[in-house]
């Protein structure tokens, strides 16, 4: 059952963060639970904005993100008695309302970022991840190393102990985003959004066949293999044989 106060935990790195979900919509809450899990992250959840309140006050969550239109009590009174009460945890504000006055009005509630609907669940996870951060994101590498393994993103060649690996352009965006986030676990959800670019599942095995391909170009004919499967998880490419 989904219910109004819940917690979940899947995978968690040392980089895990703790956040609260305080949306009403069932579909929309279990999207948002099971992507921030898969990603890593330890998830609490509230229904209504009672409940999602008193979790926010009485629980230390890193980034709390809130649906503007809650049953009981508002997103934005909701921030406001948060804030009125000293509780400053980052706040993303989720909202159909769009307009520039509708993210004005949440950024002065006290919000610290307002994503407006549709939004793409990476987009989403790289606003949560910057307000967890509070830093400048480092410079975009244009070259990364896996073990033996050579990405360049700008001329856009792979190799392998000094061998170049022929990639198809796909295989290349899969490889790059692979590298980009070497050691980390990658969900399917994250690869369909920014290799193939859907925001839905389309309950293919497109992932698998050019997984499978991949590593049979970068792994197949040397000692140690770099691409690994994570069961129930996603993908890792890594050095080490754990």
């Amino acid at each position: 059952m989904f219910s109004n106060a819940q917690h979940q935990m899947q995978l968690a790195p040392e980089d895990s963060m703790r956040i609260l979900v305080i949306e009403d919509d069932r579909d929309t809450a279990m999207y948002l639970t099971k992507g921030l899990a898969e990603s890593g992250h330890v998830v609490d959840h509230a229904a209504d904005g009672e409940d999602g309140f008193a979790l926010a006050r009485e629980a230390a969550h890193d980034v709390v993100i809130v649906d503007r239109m809650l049953p009981k009590l508002d997103g934005l009174t909701l921030i406001e008695r948060l804030r009125g009460e000293g509780v400053q945890t980052p706040v993303l504000i989720l909202s159909a309302l769009g307009q520039v006055d509708d993210k004005v009005k949440g950024l002065r509630a006290g919000g610290d970022d307002y994503l407006s609907k549709p939004y793409a669940f990476s987009e989403l996870l790289a606003r949560v991840e910057g307000l967890a951060r509070r830093t400048q994101p480092d410079a975009v590498a244009t070259k990364h190393t896996v073990g033996d393994l050579t990405v360049d993103v700008l001329s856009r060649t792979v190799t392998r102990e000094e061998q170049e690996i022929a990639l198809l352009p796909r295989e290349f965006k899969l490889l790059e985003y692979l590298v980009r986030h070497a050691g980390q676990v990658v969900t399917r959800t994250m690869l369909l959004e920014n290799v193939w670019d859907y925001h839905f599942d389309p309950q293919t095995n497109v992932i698998d066949v050019h997984i499978s391909r991949l590593r049979a170009k970068i792994d197949k004919g040397f000692d140690q293999p770099l691409l690994h499967t994570v069961r129930g998880a996603g993908y890792t490419i890594r050095a080490d044989a754990r």
